[in-house]
């Protein structure tokens, strides 16, 4: 996939974010995407990836933005990679930080506390937690004979897949789906649902 840099904006308010992704960069894609059409009025300050090779990081990089790897293996413990993460991000000042597939746990600091946003491909409460995430979800619904699936956007806190819900949206399960046909489905509720709870929050907080 080829993608061009993100063109100026119009003098529109805008928010500052930060996201933080650990492969494809699919979702990262989106809310670029969003954000050069207007859509969703941000500026997208920088890309942390917690893996150096992922294909979200050349979409990134592609996009024109900054991108840091901080990878969980080179931290002797969740503090001192959680204290790098604060470093990176408090250089950008974002007003929010979104996680868009990113599976390493991290130590949300006081400074960034109600401030960082996560989505998930399940409803939750349902399908979340630990190791919880990509296929491993869908395969879970798909055994669990649930008729409804979808995702949930939330502020995320220090617990796996918690913290206040701010918006959820669903899809069918159908009966012969297999966990890459019901993500997909997913997916495309997910590219609906974070633009539009982030830019909620951003209204609610008087940032845009």
């Amino acid at each position: 996939m080829t993608l061009s840099p993100i063109a100026p904006q119009s003098a529109e308010k805008r928010a500052s974010i930060a996201v933080l992704i650990s492969g494809s960069g699919t979702t990262l894609v989106n809310l670029a995407g969003q954000a050069a059409a207007g859509i969703l009025p941000v500026n997208i300050a920088g890309v942390i990836s917690s893996r150096p090779t992922v294909a979200g990081v050349q979409r990134a990089r592609q996009l024109g933005l900054p991108v840091e790897i901080v990878e969980r293996r080179n931290f002797a413990d969740s503090v001192a990679f959680s204290d790098r993460l604060l470093t990176v991000l408090s250089r950008w000042s974002p007003d929010l930080v979104c996680m868009a597939g990113f599976l390493c746990f991290w130590n949300i600091p006081s400074q960034f506390a109600g401030r960082v946003v996560n989505i998930h491909p399940s409803l939750l409460p349902k399908f979340g937690g630990q190791g919880m995430h990509g296929l491993k979800v869908h395969e879970a619904v798909l055994k669990a004979g649930e008729k409804i699936s979808g995702c949930t956007v939330h502020l995320a806190d220090n617990v796996y897949d918690h913290g206040p819900v701010l918006l959820q949206r669903t899809c069918p399960v159908l009966p012969h789906d297999s966990p890459q046909s019901l993500a997909a489905r997913v997916f495309a509720e997910e590219c609906i649902a974070y633009p539009q709870a982030i830019r909620q929050l951003l209204v609610e907080r008087g940032l845009i």
